[in-house]
């Protein structure tokens, strides 16, 4: 299986940014380990007008047979295992090696050039052999909505043989130019919509491949016009997961038409279960914890505070309400999230005494970064639950030991609360891509310990009606540190953005 990525590029912005992007050195050629064989990454061309990166998968038949998940296409099932497609024509095998080999650039990380990654860029990308179950009308429906030119050729069944007609598989080139989409764009594209052409698996589908497809398709999806058959066949037409990632795209759809939090609607939907329209309804959640937050901020004297996983700008726009607050920096992994919120703000329409105030840019909590620093105040509003539970020591440290804010505002859901929502089963978190959800005394241990190893004092405050018996719906735990036991932590190895791994 084979791809190439290429861009063009000026001399302000050369082409061979594309290594930076793809964190792969042009100057080499490197291999990596896959579980059906080895990716190998090379450049064909790399110079300042124009580069291209080839993704070349060398998949091991036997390996496939081993495992027993070949879906080879020939009508004899025994004769499948050695006569098939799956090592050539572009597959879910080759949506996992680009995801394997290219994460941190599907995620929209850049360490090295931290702004090009938000850039969009022109692209385009080759496909030889590509798996049309569908036709060209399909391919054509799948990329022409995202912003694509789609340049289809038929590849025949034997050259040498024009009347045995043409093959199911198309040789597709895919351009798109300056100014529509970033590389991550581009690359969760192809992770989605490849699988879907060829429409056969070679893997279990899981329940976690819903929350796959919605992180992939995070700012297209939920709009696409084929997002039913995308749906249907990337989750391998299992009906109960693409019944689920149906009800979140549309919760997702409906939340960016109103510029509302996904969490807001959910909270909605679930507080007014069972109540009667004439009685006042109670304040959502989401708000309550805004309130909970804003409090705090204010009972310590902030006056520079930042948002770390800011999301869509509800709590930023909050606290720009406030003239207390002269500087408010809003920080997301996710561009598009930082999209909304500039939207949200009206920072294209605000004035410049009142642009002053807030500021927004990318940045991971996997890393170490030095434009945190000396802030009076950090607050990470349901973020915690988002992180593998085995990379918090790396989020504490960046937060913690290297921003070191006199002040940290954590919050997170209360686990054994979930008994009180009605509309929530048993045994299931609050949202899809929450990777755990903590009972109170899991909550205090975890923020104990991290005020100990940072020499914080920490305060727990119950957000929303402490129910007597199972807590509050969310926890807020609010760390202190006087001025005297801030330390610069600054070594030789950050780069020149200041940005390090943790």
């Amino acid at each position: 299986m084979f791809l190439t990525i290429s861009t063009t590029g000026t001399p302000e912005r050369p082409a061979t940014d594309l290594g930076f992007l793809l964190h792969k050195h042009p100057e080499k050629v490197q291999a990596f380990s896959t579980s059906h064989g080895t990716a190998h990454v090379l450049y064909p061309e790399a110079t300042a007008e124009h580069c291209t990166a080839a993704l070349l998968l060398e998949v091991d038949p036997v390996a496939l047979v081993r495992r027993g998940k070949s879906r080879g296409g020939a009508p004899d099932a025994a004769l499948a295992q050695y006569v098939n497609d799956r090592p050539y024509a572009a597959s879910s095998l080759l949506a996992v090696a680009l995801s394997r080999v290219f994460s941190s650039a599907l995620r929209g990380q850049c360490t090295a050039r931290p702004e090009r990654a938000a850039q969009p860029l022109p692209l385009r990308i080759e496909v030889p052999a590509l798996p049309a179950r569908g036709g060209a009308a399909l391919v054509r429906g799948l990329f022409e909505p995202l912003g694509w030119t789609v340049t289809l050729r038929a590849v025949p069944l034997d050259e040498q043989f024009p009347e045995w007609g043409e093959s199911r598989y198309v040789s597709l080139v895919l351009e798109v130019p300056d100014g529509k989409l970033t590389l991550s764009e581009a690359l969760r594209h192809l992770y989605v919509l490849l699988p879907v052409l060829d429409d056969s698996k070679h893997y279990w589908v899981a329940p976690d491949e819903v929350d796959k497809l919605l992180r992939a398709g995070e700012g297209w999806l939920a709009e696409h016009p084929e997002q039913r058959l995308i749906t249907n066949r990337y989750l391998s037409r299992r009906w109960s997961l693409t019944r689920e990632a149906r009800q979140r795209l549309e919760l997702l759809r409906l939340a960016d038409a109103d510029d509302t939090d996904v969490e807001e609607i959910d909270n909605a939907v679930a507080d007014s279960v069972g109540l009667d329209d004439t009685k006042e309804q109670p304040t959502p959640l989401a708000v309550q914890r805004r309130e909970a937050i804003t409090a705090a901020l204010g009972a310590v004297g902030a006056r520079r505070v930042l948002d770390l996983g800011c999301g869509q700008g509800q709590l930023l726009q909050e606290l720009l309400k406030d003239a207390r607050y002269v500087e408010i920096v809003g920080v997301d992994v996710s561009m598009r999230a930082l999209t909304v919120a500039a939207r949200r703000l009206k920072l294209d329409r605000m004035g410049e005494r009142q642009a002053e105030r807030v500021k927004l840019f990318q940045g991971s909590l996997a890393y170490t970064d030095k434009r945190l620093e000396g802030y009076d105040a950090a607050v990470l509003s349901e973020v915690i639950e988002h992180v593998d539970v085995e990379r918090l020591p790396t989020l504490e440290y960046a937060v913690f030991g290297s921003a070191q804010p006199r002040t940290v505002i954590v919050t997170t859901p209360n686990a054994e609360y979930n008994v009180r929502w009605e509309s929530l089963p048993a045994g299931h978190v609050r949202h899809g891509d929450h990777r755990f959800e903590w009972t109170r005394q899991e909550f205090r241990a975890w923020a104990d310990g991290a005020a100990e190893r940072h020499g914080y004092g920490v305060e727990f405050v119950p957000v929303g009606d402490d129910d007597p018996e199972v807590g509050p719906p969310t926890q807020m735990a609010v760390f202190t540190k006087s001025d005297g036991d801030r330390t610069d932590r600054t070594t030789d190895h950050e780069s020149e953005d200041g940005v390090k791994a943790a």
